[in-house]
């Protein structure tokens, strides 16, 4: 029987390692991230996959680094035949990617080489494309530029954020990954390389890039907003304090205002002019120091007290 490693440390990775183990392949060991803490009384808490794997008496590594010599030889000393990744978090060294006899292939969030990186189901959703998909390919020391094994496009609705589009490539990934493991293992399956030239990226979301810019348009704005929600949380600022922006709707038909402008505020939302004709109407917010609320919720509180010709963003 084929020996696997897998590895994998968030949600994401969860469904391919439980799909892994229900096809009945022997899962000998499984990598992850160390625990880490979590929260604002920072308890340490172990990631998703560790979780799944102690629930099947999986053996499980923490290394910090994978890099170092002790932790290669940790893996590298289970002999396996194949290491299945999906958002592991680490690039992996030469010498791991060379051991296995089936080569080591990565479960990937995007249609590469669109989007390689860690982030590519934000950046999906930030650059308001209307599909991504599962790209199964072999991994190289190159940023997710190795050649595709197999491929299946996902739709993005008007509706998906980053949480239920995580939810639907998981999904598509562990579907996918269950169709082509017999064929590659079977050797039937043709690498195809991918084309450098058309190669995006999406690194890890940096704190600048959370804030609105209210300059863009609505559209733009929409699409940040949702392709933040629910982690990391796009913000702005009123009177100086930081505001999480979780949910918006785009409105029609907005006034020449300056971007970034309360053009309306009452129960049902905060309406505020972007860069074009179409505002943003805040639904879900988060003031600095408080929860997640609604904006009816708000409003209520200190929120009935914002103005209309209010600026956000200053």
């Amino acid at each position: 029987m084929t020996r696997i490693v897998f590895m994998g440390t968030p949600d994401f990775s969860v469904p391919v390692l439980r799909r892994i183990i229900d096809d009945g392949y022997e899962v000998i060991g499984v990598v992850t991230q160390p625990d880490r803490p979590v929260g604002r009384k920072k308890v340490l808490t172990p990631p998703p996959v560790k979780v799944e794997a102690l629930k099947h008496g999986i053996p499980v590594y923490q290394p910090e680094k994978i890099r170092q010599k002790d932790e290669m030889e940790k893996i590298l000393s289970l002999s396996p035949d194949l290491i299945i990744t999906a958002a592991f978090g680490q690039i992996l060294p030469k010498e791991i990617l060379e051991a296995p006899t089936h080569g080591c292939i990565n479960v990937h969030a995007s249609l590469l080489p669109e989007l390689r990186g860690g982030a590519p189901i934000h950046y999906a959703l930030i650059q308001g494309k209307n599909k991504t998909g599962i790209t199964i390919m072999y991994m190289v020391e190159k940023l997710d530029a190795g050649d595709i094994l197999t491929q299946v496009e996902v739709e993005i609705t008007e509706e998906d954020n980053v949480g239920t589009l995580h939810t639907k490539l998981s999904k598509a990934g562990a579907d996918l990954l269950s169709e082509t493991l017999p064929k590659l293992l079977d050797g039937n399956l043709t690498p195809i390389p991918q084309d450098n030239d058309k190669a995006t990226f999406a690194y890890n979301i940096k704190r600048e890039q959370e804030k609105i810019d209210w300059s863009k348009t609505g559209e733009e704005i929409y699409n940040h907003i949702r392709g933040l929600n629910p982690w990391p949380v796009a913000f702005t600022t009123l009177d100086g304090q930081t505001v999480k922006i979780w949910r918006s709707e785009k409105v029609t038909g907005n006034k020449s205002e300056v971007p970034g402008t309360v053009i309306k505020n009452e129960p049902d939302g905060i309406t505020v002019s972007s860069g074009d004709e179409t505002a943003i109407k805040i639904i879900e917010l988060q003031p600095s120091g408080k929860t997640k609320m609604t904006c009816e919720e708000f409003y209520r509180g200190a929120g009935s007290k914002i103005l209309v010709g209010s600026r956000l963003g200053e």
